[in-house]
Parts: structure tokens; sequence; C-alpha cells
């Protein structure tokens, strides 16, 4: 079993606008020995489920302004943490963080829950797997909720905003999220800044933060490239469900020209709805956005 660090729970205290019960799991089939925690809010009996997936370096506190608008409309709300963000474990060793060990993960998470009519709500990392896992579970997700992401197929050029934040992040192996955070979203608080640095005590539990940017596939043959491929040819084709697609204009990664090709790549998708002011981090806009979704999907 690989070295992990688990975050003190000392560190989460006090979190400006999550006072949401921390769930753990400890034997997820495959991942048996990793502590994986995730959060599961609204009715336990509700007829859909918002399955919420953050990305690179957050963790589910940057759901924390949906949560509340989805639980109110009497859905059921699910955020994990990735394994090496949030309250999960941290394995300490790079190499552990690869495209398959996560999405197992997801995969792992959706069948031990008995998840069912899932809104899949992702961003960032969050869609680079999620995005994934429609193709194998057709029966269990029926809609598509997307947030500034893409398919890691390895047969497009990565654009020049993200070969910039990769090399960035090689820099900088001591990636601070707060301070990306409020460069991104100038209007968070100190207080809510800080809760995005919680996981990470310093420069060892960083391994995730670290490697996320560089388990982009970008060759044609690179983890999860394959996998990526098929699953923008499923979704082309074969996907039947409804998407909503929100996008922050100000995201010079993953923004608006990353978004369009995305939705020219999911059968039926709607015209997105466009956040002037957001940038990539498109859920600390997440009332609004949230609401809209509901609209969209007539689940008021």
């Amino acid at each position: 079993m690989t070295a992990t660090l688990r975050t003190p729970k000392e560190r989460f205290q006090d979190l400006p606008d999550f006072p949401y019960t921390p769930i753990y799991l400890e034997d997820l089939k495959g991942y048996e020995g990793l502590r994986m925690h995730y959060l599961d809010e609204g009715p336990r009996d509700a007829e859909n489920v918002f399955l919420c997936l953050h990305g690179e370096p957050t963790w589910s506190y940057l759901y924390r302004k949906m949560i509340p608008v989805f639980s109110a409309a009497e859905h059921r709300v699910v955020a994990p943490d990735f394994f090496g963000f949030g309250r999960s474990d941290k394995p300490v060793a790079e190499d552990v963080y690869q495209f398959d060990f996560h999405r197992g993960s997801l995969l792992a998470l959706i069948e031990y829950m008995d998840l069912k009519n899932i809104i899949l709500v992702c961003q960032d990392w969050g869609g680079l797997l999620g995005l994934t896992l429609p193709m194998d579970m057709p029966d269990r997700i029926t809609r598509l909720f997307i947030m500034n992401t893409t398919l890691g197929t390895g047969d497009v050029q990565l654009s020049e905003g993200f070969i910039d934040w990769r090399n960035w992040v090689r820099k900088n192996p001591d990636l601070g999220a707060g301070r990306l955070l409020h460069l991104t979203c100038p209007h968070l608080s100190d207080q809510e800044c800080a809760a995005y640095d919680a996981p990470f005590p310093d420069i060892r539990y960083k391994a995730g933060v670290r490697r996320f940017p560089e388990m982009v596939p970008d060759k044609p043959d690179a983890d999860g490239a394959e996998l990526s491929r098929r699953a923008r040819d499923w979704l082309k084709t074969e996907w039947s469900g409804e998407t909503f697609m929100a996008i922050g204009m100000r995201d010079p990664v993953l923004g608006p020209p990353v978004m369009e090709a995305l939705s020219k790549s999911i059968a039926n998708c709607p015209q997105p709805f466009e956040i002037a002011e957001a940038g990539h981090f498109v859920q600390e806009w997440g009332r609004d956005v949230a609401k809209k979704a509901l609209e969209a999907f007539r689940l008021l």
C-alpha cells in the first residue's frame, strides 16, 4: 500500500458557508486502505441526484453555493473529493495519480452508493474524468451539467492557456490554492480563500495538485486519451439525455473556444449559458448558474 497523508480535521473547522457533515468511505472496492470523503445532502430518496465533481486544485467546498440551491428544490446532492484533494486521503507518490486511478474511484463510488438518475455536474478535471462515465453507465447518468472543462482526447492541440498553466505549476510545486482562487475570483473573502488552502498543510500534501496538470492527455497514446476519444464519439452519437452548459467567459485555459468545441461533441447540446464576469471556477458564481440549470431541466 502506498504511503498516504490525511489532512488533520482541525484544518476544516469554521469553514465559511459550509455547514455540511463530512462522510467517509474506507472500503471502496479497489481502493481499500484509502479513505474517500464526500457530502450527501438533500433527501436521500429524491428522484434525481446531482453528482458534483470538482477539479484542480479545489475540493467539494467549490460547490457550497450550488448545494443549497439543489437541495432546496428537493434534490439529492453528492459531492466527493478526489483522492489527493479535500478531506480525502492523499497518496504521497506522484505516480499513483493516473487517469484510470481517479476514473475508477468514481465508478466505484457510484456503484457503492447505487446512484441513479444522476445529473453529472462537472468542471475542470470533474469533466475530463466525469464525461467519460456516461458511456459505461448510460442507465445511471441521465443529464449533464457542464462548466469549463474538456475531454482529453490527445488528438487535439492543447490550448496555449493550458500549456502556460501546466508550465507554471511545474515551476511552482508548492502552489497555493487559495491564492490562485483569489486571483481568478477576486470577490472571495480571505476566509473563503483559506478554505481552499485547508486540505494542504504543506507541500507534502500537494502531490495531486502537481500531478493533475500533467495527467491531461496531450498525445494519442497518453493515459486516458483512447478512452476519452471513445467517450467523445459516444456522446456525439449515442447520448440521448439533456445537457446544460455554462461558460465562464474570462477563463484563459478552458474558456469559450474550448467549450464551443466540446459542445459540438455532445448530441443536442443547447446554446450555452454565458457568465461574462466568471473565469475558470464557474461555481463561485454558483447560485445563479444552479438556478439556470434547474430551469433548463425543468426541475424547480
